[in-house]
């Protein structure tokens, strides 16, 4: 492991000797550390460890990781059937959220028509990237719609206040490849010195706000303030909170949202509070084949010591500790569906549209 040099900080890249290198993000934000990825295998684990983490990001890793499978197939004895072992093992990696399948099919598929090995490597290198590089662009779209919601609240606070956000987990660029999804609109009204200022919402059991959220914003020079998940209801009751963006892992094609848990309890005290809730998501983790996110969308069920156990810096190094009776155990639900009757508004890299059927076909007509 070691630190990158780049400037340009992005989640996953290839260095110069073309190896993958991805950010672990198990370590924000008390190191910043950087794992190579060199085999199909290393690729699975940093998925299911979630080294790598984010729907986005983990479609872009996926389909890295074919591009590797592709050259370990190649001087395995059966290049077939070890190809489609390794397809069906990234496929089991994370089942939530479906940019992993998205982008597996979609490079799958750029296989079409090709029999050399050295080929579809090439091939899969060549999509992977294109993977990388739109996700960014979409990204960017997507602050650039959400951008004006911020501005038109901005326009009706006293001069100087900030606007408000809550977030829930992590959707920045630590969860895409730049920008993110949720924070992309804050990031560019930032940019623009609109006062922004952001509730970071710790999230449980991971901390995934806490941790990585707070980290992206304090680079980025963005006001923020952490709160405890139970924090978000509290502050929209008190008129503390402008608007909710959060991001998702699942879209149903009805406007039903997976995302990590705990988001369907915020977008309850928004709808009480009458505030705003809106998801930030690229068309590519809509799921155009379910309707009914509840009974459709598959929960990501994880180990229960992320739930026993936090991890912290205890001012030398990373360490664990047991915050439960060692007996007790523990569920570990990590997403829950937020029906699309409780979410204000889609910002897409379309447009922003409402959370329903008809209004997503008609911002994505080709998938009616």
């Amino acid at each position: 492991m070691n630190t990158p040099t780049t400037q340009r900080l992005r989640t996953i890249w290839l260095n110069e000797a073309h190896t993958i290198q991805v950010i672990d993000q198990r370590h924000l934000p008390h190191q910043m550390l950087v794992r190579d990825l060199t085999t199909t295998a290393e690729v699975v684990e940093a998925i299911k460890s979630m080294t790598v983490r984010g729907a986005p990001l983990i479609g872009a890793t996926a389909a890295l990781g074919l591009y590797l499978a592709a050259q370990e197939a190649a001087k395995a004895p059966d290049p077939e059937v070890y190809f489609a072992t390794q397809v069906e093992a990234l496929r089991q990696s994370r089942p939530t959220a479906v940019n992993l399948f998205w982008a597996i099919d979609r490079q799958l598929k750029g296989l079409q028509g090709l029999t050399a090995w050295a080929d579809k490597a090439t091939q899969l290198l060549q999509g992977a990237l294109a993977i990388i590089e739109e996700d960014v662009e979409i990204c960017r779209r997507i602050g650039a719609y959400g951008l004006p919601l911020l501005e038109s609240i901005a326009k009706q606070k006293p001069q100087g206040q900030p606007v408000n956000i809550l977030t829930h987990c992590n959707a920045g660029f630590l969860g895409c490849i730049e920008w993110g999804t949720a924070t992309s609109p804050i990031y560019q009204a930032h940019q623009q010195g609109m006062p922004v200022h952001v509730w970071v919402d710790e999230t449980r059991p991971r901390n995934q706000g806490a941790n990585l959220t707070a980290w992206e914003l304090s680079q980025a020079g963005v006001p923020h303030t952490l709160v405890v998940d139970n924090t978000g209801g509290h502050l929209m009751q008190h008129g503390l909170v402008d608007l909710a963006i959060v991001g998702t892992d699942r879209t149903t094609r009805q406007g039903d949202v997976a995302n990590k848990i705990g988001t369907y309890l915020k977008a309850l005290a928004a709808f009480d509070n009458q505030i705003p809730f809106y998801v930030a998501l690229p068309s590519t983790s809509i799921d155009w084949n379910i309707r009914d996110g509840i009974r459709e969308i598959p929960i990501e069920e994880r180990n229960q010591d992320e739930v026993k156990w936090v991890q912290g810096w205890d001012g030398q190094q990373l360490t664990q500790v047991l915050i439960t009776p060692s007996t007790t155990k523990a569920a570990n639900f990590g997403f829950d569906v937020t029906p699309a009757r409780l979410i204000s508004g889609l910002i897409t890299e379309r447009g922003i549209c409402q959370a329903n059927e008809e209004a997503m076909l008609t911002l994505f007509p080709e998938m009616r």
